[in-house]
């Protein structure tokens, strides 16, 4: 294990939770620095239509203007912003998911538009392109392309959310045979006031999990008033209520007892563009404390100047570089197996092709979810604290958008439920023969015991590619504890899996930062910021995931004299090698407050 080849050329694709299988930085990922003219033309004009039409309209927004919504998603659809996902045959623009997300980025701007955004072109549109019939697909695609309708994803309900089997609408087979008859009630329906068509689902006679297209104005269904949130208050969220509505038989949606199909691989794309949207809602957070901190002055000083608040936008610019490169780097993976599918775009053997893609990064997903949500409630929490009491008032930006981030955490599977899913989902894997995680842990085991470590490497970056490679020995090691201590029950023990999960993200953060750092490298020099935000961050990321896995080990081994050996064995895999992190801080905080934003790589 400790002398693995520094070098993969070419290899083959990596499956699903693939980082933890080849040292840091030897094989080449996609990353910002590798998008295409095209793909940055997308970005220009999403980015262009927030800055003008969105932020400009952003009071009116906020105070639930939805005729301006509706309005704006026209405009959006006549500029090809909700058509990229869409097949060429129903109107759409047909392109990879970076370029989706690259549109999802430039929309971060505001919550509420985000989120109202995202509702229409990813889970409200989603369902039917791929798992829609013909009919269907001609009857609503194209007009959910051009803005003409508006979409919304019934999944929640009161008594259940994350848990989303466990829903209680019913619905049954009309006795002539032509219709379904829906009975029940769903909660937290995002677009649901304004929405023309809506995904929901329900259980066919109580027990086959299936999804509808449901319109509104059909007998029965009515939307409820308008939920008053915390934040994301310009969006609409309503409750939906269904009392023996008729939905024509036709608007199945699917196959019947085939609904979690759906549900799930949608909500996987939905956390990929979760976590992708709050990268650059962190990102547009360093801009607005960057230029406060520069122009208040306090003790004679700019508060720019104070070491705390320096630290601040270090650690800020820091992570969103990682996330950044972890964004790309699994939207690549999603785009290059879609890439080898031999199925023409828009037949259903592509869709199913691409959902398979997106279902094999579904850890990643999950990643990108609770990575980015809680980074972006880092950032957001850091903005307003470098604002001081002006960080409280609406007048100030960093107000709202406080507000607007805490939901993400809870948005597409609450933060909890995305951490169960990522060593569960990985463990799975290994018990089937998918990732050989069971056998590497045991390499690492007597590596461990006999004392061969990973091994410092030549080049840039040297000692953050071995960081690197100890996070991934610690995800290893305490997985093999807690398998080893609870066998099948692990699933029950969710403190554990909650820890290994926080070091899974460490080590797929740093391990992408690494790497995207490296490939950037010109002459065999790394860009001192790049370098320094990597060097901060993978610092840092070890000390927390080895703070983490010693939570896992320590909750997995509760008798005193084995979890002692195993906390021995894994104190050999933190690096305590001494670090100037001021320095760092100040190379990254300097080109930062001299750029006025976020200073790494995203000039178009």
């Amino acid at each position: 294990m400790a002398t693995r080849p520094e070098l993969v050329t070419d290899p083959p694709l990596p499956p699903g939770g693939g980082f933890l299988l080849v040292p840091a930085g030897s094989e080449r990922i996609r990353t910002p620095e590798d998008l295409t003219e095209e793909q940055r033309e997308f970005y220009k004009v999403a980015d262009k239509f927030s800055r003008e039409r969105v932020i400009a309209s952003a009071d009116r927004i906020e105070h639930k203007d939805y005729e301006l919504l509706r309005a704006l998603l026209r405009e959006a659809g006549d500029l090809g912003l909700l058509s990229l996902d869409v097949p060429e045959a129903y109107g759409g623009l047909a392109q990879d998911e970076t370029t989706s997300m690259l549109v999802t980025e430039a929309m971060a701007r505001n919550g509420s538009w985000s989120v109202t955004f995202g509702a229409q072109v990813g889970i409200g549109t989603l369902p039917i392109v791929y798992f829609g019939t013909e009919a269907q697909k001609r009857r609503y695609l194209p007009r959910l392309a051009t803005g003409e309708l508006v979409s919304a994803y019934a999944l929640s309900e009161p008594s259940s959310a994350s848990d989303a089997l466990g829903a209680r609408t019913r619905a049954v087979r009309s006795p002539d045979g032509k219709k379904w008859i829906l009975n029940g009630a769903k909660q937290w329906i995002t677009n649901a006031g304004f929405a023309d068509v809506f995904i929901v689902f329900a259980k066919v006679d109580g027990e086959q999990f299936s999804a509808f297209i449901v319109e509104r104005g059909s007998p029965g269904f009515t939307v409820g008033p308008e939920e008053h949130k915390m934040g994301i208050r310009g969006s609409s969220t309503c409750p939906l209520v269904f009392e023996d509505a008729e939905i024509p038989y036709e608007n199945l949606l699917g196959e019947v007892g085939k609904g979690h199909k759906i549900a799930f691989n949608i909500l996987n794309i939905g956390r990929l563009k979760l976590g992708v949207g709050s990268v650059a809602g962190a990102r547009n957070l360093i801009a607005l404390a960057a230029q406060y901190a520069k122009e208040r002055r306090a003790f004679g000083k700019t508060i720019a100047e104070f070491g705390l608040i320096r630290e601040k936008l270090a650690r800020m610019v820091a992570l969103v570089y990682a996330g950044e490169a972890m964004t790309y780097r699994t939207t690549g993976l999603i785009d290059a197996r879609i890439a080898a599918s031999p199925a023409a775009k828009g037949t259903p053997a592509f869709d199913r092709d691409l959902i398979a893609a997106v279902e094999e990064y579904n850890v990643e997903a999950s990643i990108l979810k609770v990575w980015g949500s809680e980074a972006l409630g880092y950032a957001a929490d850091e903005a307003v604290q470098i604002h001081g009491g002006y960080g409280f008032v609406e007048e100030y930006a960093v107000e709202r958008v406080y507000r607007d981030n805490r939901v993400n955490r809870i948005f597409e599977g609450t933060n909890e439920i995305n951490r169960l899913l990522i060593p569960g989902t990985m463990l799975k894997r290994a018990m089937k023969g998918g990732l050989p995680l069971l056998d590497l842990a045991g390499t690492v085991d007597a590596s461990l015991r006999s004392g061969e470590l990973p091994a410092l490497s030549k080049g840039p970056l040297a000692r953050e590619r071995r960081l690197a490679e100890l996070d991934k020995w610690l995800m290893i090691h305490a997985t093999r504890v807690a398998v080893e201590s609870f066998g099948p029950e692990l699933s029950e023990h969710q403190e554990v899996l909650g820890a290994l999960a926080d070091v899974a993200m460490e080590t797929y953060a740093a391990d992408s930062a690494v790497t995207r750092a490296l490939q950037s490298a010109q002459g065999g020099r790394v860009d001192p910021v790049v370098e320094a935000a990597v060097r901060l961050h993978a610092v840092e990321a070890h000390e927390r995931a080895c703070d983490r896995a010693r939570r896992a080990i320590r909750c997995a081994v509760p008798e005193p004299a084995a979890a002692a050996e195993q906390l021995a064995l894994l104190r050999k895999l933190y690096s305590e090698e001494p670090v100037d992190l001021v320095g760092l801080r100040e190379v990254v905080v300097s080109a930062t407050l001299e750029a006025g934003r976020y200073p790494l790589g995203w000039a178009f």
